[in-house]
């Protein structure tokens, strides 16, 4: 790689602040906000609204559409077509 042409790459805190929780990575965000990590060294720390850990995708919450019902119901509102 060429020196000087590329953002710092280290390790970073991402903090979700919905499901309070948060995990240690490397990144090339930064922050002037730092933490103390479990290993007792200080990082910068990055807050997010929503991570893995709290959003419905990944929880399993997420609502599942009746997409057979959606188009019944777009067929008897418009006409079927052909």
């Amino acid at each position: 790689m060429r020196q000087g042409i590329h953002p710092a790459y280290g390790p970073v805190v991402f903090r979700d602040r919905a499901a309070n929780h948060a995990f240690l990575t490397r990144s090339t965000m930064t922050s002037e906000k730092t933490i103390v990590w479990e290993d007792g060294r200080t990082y910068p720390v990055v807050d997010v609204e929503i991570s893995h850990v709290s959003h419905p995708f990944y929880t399993g919450t997420a609502r599942v559409l009746d997409t057979a019902g959606r188009v019944e119901r777009f067929e008897r509102r418009y006409g079927k077509q052909g």
